[in-house]
């Protein structure tokens, strides 16, 4: 059943009522109805105003408003979807978590947080604003990672035949920043539908080879995920990249530009922008131990915060040992039956926050308690190492490459379902008013 538009249209039109006894504030209307949600006209300006600022910064050319407005609508569509998910799981990003994530933003920054609070302030965001972004953002992370980590499964021997390749071939050392657009066609199309989205990919090719901006082109006409960052991917190298771009770069150069290519999505035109070599050929690995405290509503985030701060006084002082507690406190079943023993691994197999960690300790030193999509934790650094990753690739480094590969492709596909399974329409101007 269609969620009933009258009900949100009335509660709106009070809110604004409410609103419009301060004479200041313009009227905003509904634009997009997503299952029992809204998106507001505002918040569609006020991306489209971020977007051009970001793009004047960038000194990067736009397409045209009613193609810029499109992709913005898309986006907040697919924003609010992850949003309401989270909301149906109870996930919610609490204060001491976001707090915790500012610190550590500000501390890679090297500012203070009133320093950084004097810079957002200067880009024309309030603090408040910024706060509630990256909460949002920070919910995004984890429901994707809830939600899409669980439908990977990573076989052995797709570990065997990944460090076997590599131990007969070397390392891949080259990393490529790949533009890419997508030419959505539906589920299931006619012949029809086919053959208009094959000329429509067509066309936009002859653009791009014509000496069109990619970027500016990708904003225009990507229906893929990264459309409004002009559909640029970070660095990858093969073993890493979705299945599709890895299966067509193997020999690719610099400004190359590769499609239309088939799949079930639709077509796919990909632009080589950038091709660089690894800057390493060690990986730096640590041997740590950890002790994980998970807040429940029994066991809040405040109490939660403090039992750890206890753990590392005791431990300081000598009155107990760091494996005891682990052992009798630790919430990883993993590693609590250790001591807290993680052995050694590659930090950015972790979560960013515990990565981060790892990362600021001295050899020895027991860090202070901080929040991770886990829970709170206390880890100790106990040794630090570097390993030969051109020869030998270890086993959880290939471990990693094959599940940020298929992670890629799985959450692309977990948003098209969400989607196809959502309730969308989006009004017309003057569709409101009625």
């Amino acid at each position: 059943m269609k969620p009933c538009k009258h009900l949100i249209f009335a509660f709106l039109a009070l809110t604004i009522s409410q609103a419009s006894q301060a004479q200041t504030a313009p009227l905003d209307r509904v634009s997009v109805q997503i299952n029992e949600g809204i998106v507001l006209e505002s918040e569609i300006s006020n991306m489209l105003a971020t977007v051009k600022a970001n793009a004047t910064a960038a000194e990067q050319s736009l397409p045209s408003d009613q193609a810029l407005r499109t992709q913005v609508i898309e986006r907040l569509i697919m924003t609010r979807l992850q949003m309401q998910m989270a909301d149906r799981i109870g996930l919610h990003i609490g204060d001491l978590q976001l707090d915790q994530t500012i610190a550590n933003i500000a501390k890679d920054q090297k500012l203070t947080i009133e320093q950084m609070q004097v810079n957002i302030a200067k880009e024309g965001m309030n603090w408040n604003q910024y706060r509630e972004q990256l909460r949002e953002e920070m919910t995004l992370g984890e429901i994707q990672r809830i939600q899409v980590q669980r439908r990977i499964q990573v076989s052995p021997q797709e570990i065997s035949n990944l460090v076997k390749m590599i131990e007969e071939k070397g390392l891949q050392e080259v990393e490529f920043q790949i533009g890419h657009i997508l030419i959505e066609v539906p589920s299931n199309p006619n012949s029809e539908q086919l053959a208009k989205a094959s000329k429509r990919s067509n066309t936009v090719l002859k653009r791009i080879k014509d000496g069109e901006d990619f970027r500016r082109t990708a904003i225009a006409s990507s229906s893929g995920p990264k459309a409004l960052e002009g559909g640029v991917w970070d660095y990858m190298n093969i073993n890493e990249m979705p299945t599709l771009f890895a299966e067509v770069l193997g020999s690719a150069k610099q400004d190359d530009v590769i499609g239309p290519i088939r799949s079930g999505a639709g077509f796919h035109i990909i632009k080589v922008l950038d091709a660089r070599g690894l800057k390493t050929q060690e990986i730096s690995e640590v041997r740590s131990r950890h002790i994980l405290i998970k807040p429940s509503p029994i066991l809040s985030e405040e109490r939660a915060k403090a039992m750890l701060n206890k753990f590392v006084t005791q431990i300081r002082n000598g009155d107990t040992d760091f494996a005891v507690l682990a052992r009798q406190y630790s919430e990883d079943p993993g590693s609590g039956a250790k001591g807290g023993e993680l052995g050694w691994a590659d930090p950015s197999i972790y979560v960013p926050e515990f990565a981060d960690t790892l990362n600021s300790l001295e050899v020895n030193e027991i860090s202070a308690p901080f929040r991770s999509t886990h829970g709170w934790h206390i880890v100790q650094l106990e040794e630090r190492r570097k390993t030969d990753a051109t020869d030998k690739f270890n086993t959880n480094r290939a471990h990693q490459l094959i599940f940020r590969r298929k992670f890629n492709e799985e959450l692309q596909n977990w948003l098209d379902e969400m989607r196809a399974e959502a309730y969308i329409e989006v009004f017309k101007p003057d569709s409101n008013n009625n």
